[in-house]
Order: C-alpha cells, then structure tokens, then sequence
C-alpha cells in the first residue's frame, strides 16, 4: 500500500518535512518513490504539488493524519470529521456530566449536613431552656 506521509530532513532541533509517497512498509527517511511537497512546521510554510498528489490519491494512495490535515488546508482534500475527534467529544461530554452529577451530590450533601447542625443546635437549645425554666 503507498502511503503519503512526512519525511525528515534538516538540522538538529530545526526539521523540516518533504512530503513524500513511500511504501507503507519503508522506513520513514528511507527512499521515497515521489516527492510531492515540502512542509516547515517553524515557519508555517507549505509548497505542494497538487497535480501529482491528486494522481496518487486517485491511485488509493493513504494520506497520514498530519499530511491529511495539510491536504485539507491546502484545499486539497475536503474537510472531514475524523472518528477520534468524535470519540474525543463524546468523553469530553461524558466528563462535564459526570462532573456536574458529582457537585450536584456534594451540594445535597453539605445543604443536609447544614440542615443536621442547624436541627441539633435547635435540639440543644431547646434542651438548655427546658430545665432552667422548670
């Protein structure tokens, strides 16, 4: 299977990527069989070869989840919603409500410890002037 993925290039702490079409079983620097672009993640820049990316998407090329998203920002590749994002949100959801629910309980739980103490404090000084008026 050909994949689109990043390859690494450049000095020690300052990389940049090629965009290149490669075996999916090849190492990530190894030889590509296309270079079709270049991206430098410092700078933003991005330069890439539409006509030959679209030849290798037609040909059931795999873009990563990195080229994928530079694909869709060159306009490439139509935005779409991927399931990890999805899946994301929904335990982002999941976390608020259980959240909620947990100071939700924490307040029924202080109000009817306040409601005990302020029953017994009436309980004791009703006990305190029982005996002092007999």
């Amino acid at each position: 299977m050909i994949k689109l993925r990043l390859k690494r290039f450049g000095k020690k702490r300052e990389a940049s990527f090629r965009l290149v079409a490669v075996n999916s079983t090849s190492r990530r620097d190894g030889r590509p069989l296309e270079e079709l672009g270049f991206y430098n993640p410092r700078t933003k820049e991005t330069r890439l070869d539409t006509e030959a990316i679209r030849a290798r998407l037609a040909q059931g090329a795999q873009p990563t989840d990195t080229v994928l998203t530079l694909l869709e920002r060159g306009g490439l590749v139509e935005k779409s919603v991927r399931s990890s994002v999805l899946v994301g949100q929904k335990k982002q959801v999941a976390a608020r409500e259980a959240a909620a629910k947990q100071a939700a309980r924490e307040a029924a739980e202080a109000k009817a410890a306040a409601e005990a103490k302020a029953a017994a404090e009436a309980a004791a000084s009703a006990a305190d002037e029982a005996p002092a008026e007999a």
